[in-house]
């Protein structure tokens, strides 16, 4: 018993009292959801780019500066917004960024409808960046202080200057955190465009270019549709919510945006709910027909933006609105304002313009058929399923998942998708059970292209994976962050990479769309002596790698991930895993992309691989 108390000793030494970025720094999931290497676009690296801009949006939303400026030096990692608003109150400069709670968005006559509410956004860029640089201009006098880490290292008296008013921050974050991170052109640029689209007025320059869009929601899906749309997007806009949506026979399920005071709520909450609910009514109403909820829904392409005083969510990362009130005093509710204002101005848009009402109800009778069509078939799958579930080892879970939105972890969650027992045995062994999952592929899966989403139910294999990812109905309940394809990089390997992205892309688009398809990338080469082992990815990596190590140097090609051990394995899908987005653009378009690749344009498709033939000489 004493030896117990001697282990488990609690007394004054056990009582820690953090500074204020010590406890950010410590835990920084709580401010930024996870860290990451830049990878995925809802690594902390953005995150910190978005607390700084939404600030300067802010301003804007009161008024106050046109011009947001937007700067990032991709080699070291730099970023600077320069905005035009009012500036920090030049006495309170270093306070607003290095005290938590301390900030104007508690006072709703400075600032409306604002994202920040906490007083944090800031504060965590600040801890987590090993340099910080704030300048205030105001009313021709200008502050500035510079921070490592959080800690004030050098804080200017107040001059005169010259400078246009406004804020300006730069920072560089802390790589002793987020590693060797890199940012990816293209999910810095989809966060200007999503400021551009909901600030209309607004201009952002983002490393010169001028981003800016005049017709907001209808721009965004405009200029994010790689699919034909049936009819023109409608596009409504009422006092502090604004709609657009369109239908297309090339979307599977639904493919949403919503946002509240510009923050992009990629969970949804209370505002999409009610707006499907409102869709589902009206369409119901106006054809006067009791159609099921999904062939309404079904094939349909949406955003959404409200804006709303003092919002709750669901986690500091804002993902998903919790809001329930719009006007306590009055008794208006967030579900009860947008239902009011989509049946009002939906069901006079349809009644206006009966050509596209008729558009949208021969595509709701277009999926009630196949709807109905599939139902025998996905009762049969779904019986074979839990039949096979029983023994079936494609799957090995992990205990938390995407949509556990209370859990720490949910962003890190991931799924393998692997090629043979050798491959998956090894990833398994080495895995973080409680975020990552395994799911085991047994040979080659079918070609998918071209064919009904009946297959999707008849290849066991399919069936077995879009029931563990649970994206039948929708993405909402998508049960993993990230979706990663593991196979070797060899032909084989290549070819089932190229199966795997054809069934996402033809049955399940959004899941490439809103980014959580990966391709996991494995070491080429070891590089050892007695002392030290160096893994290597590329031919120039493994040359440095045996100058590094001199003499007694042994060099190891992987031709497979089966012959990388469960302990090696460890190295590559953990904290410094690399994984490479597959990143869809609207020029490529999935329609052509699909027909290139996996199609029948046999001659165009060989010229293609002649052309582009890479080979490795043998070692």
């Amino acid at each position: 018993m004493e030896e117990i108390l001697k282990n488990n000793s609690y007394n004054e030494d056990s009582v820690k009292t953090l500074e204020w970025n010590e406890h950010i720094r410590l835990r920084p999931g709580m401010y930024i959801g996870k860290l990451g290497d830049g990878s995925s676009s809802d690594d902390g690296i953005y995150v910190l780019i978005k607390e700084v801009i939404d600030n300067s949006i802010d301003e804007f939303a009161m008024g106050n500066g046109k011009v947001i400026e937007v700067d990032i030096d991709f080699e070291t990692g730099k970023v600077r917004v320069r905005d035009y608003g009012r500036g920090i109150p030049l006495g309170k400069t270093v306070d607003c960024v290095a005290k938590l709670n301390t900030g104007a968005k508690y006072d709703s006559k400075a600032f409306k409808k604002s994202v920040g509410m906490n007083g944090v956004g800031t504060k965590a860029v600040n801890a987590l960046s090993e340099w910080f640089r704030v300048q205030s201009i105001v009313a021709g006098k200008t502050k500035v202080a510079e921070f490592s880490k959080g800690i004030l290292a050098k804080e200017d008296d107040i001059v005169a200057t010259d400078l246009e008013q406004g804020t300006i921050i730069e920072f560089i974050p802390d790589r002793k955190l987020f590693g060797k991170y890199s940012f990816i052109n293209e999910y810095v640029e989809k966060l200007i465009w999503n400021y551009a689209y909901l600030n209309r007025g607004l201009s952002l320059i983002y490393n010169k270019k001028k981003y800016r869009s005049p017709n907001g929601l209808l721009d965004l899906l405009n200029n994010n549709m790689d699919y034909e749309p049936l009819y023109p997007v409608i596009h409504i806009m009422e006092d502090d919510f604004e709609f657009a949506f369109t239908h297309s026979d090339r979307v599977i399920t639904e493919d949403s945006h919503s946002f509240v005071n510009g923050q992009n709520t990629t969970q949804g909450g209370t505002h999409l709910a009610a707006f499907r609910e409102a869709i589902v009514k009206v369409m119901k109403d106006f054809f006067k027909k009791d159609y099921e909820r999904n062939d309404i829904l079904y094939g349909m392409a949406s955003a959404i933006s409200l804006r709303i005083t003092e919002p709750i969510f669901e986690s500091q990362t804002k993902t998903k609105l919790g809001s329930v009130d719009w006007d306590k005093e009055k008794g208006i509710t967030v579900r009860n304002y947008i239902v009011d204002i989509v049946k009002r101005q939906l069901d006079n848009y349809l009644h206006k313009h009966e050509d596209i009402a008729d558009l949208i109800l021969q595509k709701i009778i277009r999926n009630e058929k196949e709807r109905k069509g599939l139902q025998n078939v996905k009762k049969l799958a779904k019986e074979g399923a839990k039949k096979v579930s029983i023994t079936n080892r494609n799957l090995r879970d992990c205990r938390v998942h995407y949509t556990d939105l209370k859990d720490e972890r949910r962003l890190e969650t991931t799924i393998f998708i692997t090629e043979g027992l050798s491959a998956s045995g090894s990833i398994t062994k080495s895995r973080d059970p409680n975020v990552q999952a395994v799911f085991s592929l047994r040979g080659k899966p079918e070609n998918s292209f071209g064919k009904n989403k009946e297959m999707v139910y008849k290849n066991e294999e399919f069936n077995l994976l879009h029931n563990a990812l649970n994206i039948d109905e929708d993405m909402d309940n998508l049960r993993y962050n990230y979706v990663v394809i593991a196979t070797d990089a060899d032909v084989d390997g290549m070819h089932i990479r190229a199966l795997l992205m054809t069934f996402f892309l033809q049955y399940f688009p959004e899941l490439v769309r809103r980014g959580h398809v990966y391709i996991l990338q494995t070491p080429l080469f070891r590089v050892r002596n007695k002392k030290q082992t160096l893994y290597c990815y590329t031919e120039e990596e493994r040359d440095q790698a045996a100058k590094k190590l001199k003499s007694g140097v042994e060099i190891t090609r992987f031709k497979g991930l089966g012959e990388i051990s469960p302990e090696e394995f460890s190295n590559f899908i953990g904290k410094d895993i690399r994984l490479d987005p597959v990143i869809l653009n609207r020029e490529s378009g999935i329609d052509n992309t699909l027909n290139f690749f996996m199609g029948d344009n046999t001659k165009e498709r060989t010229q293609f691989v002649l052309e582009n033939l890479r080979y490795d000489e043998e070692e």
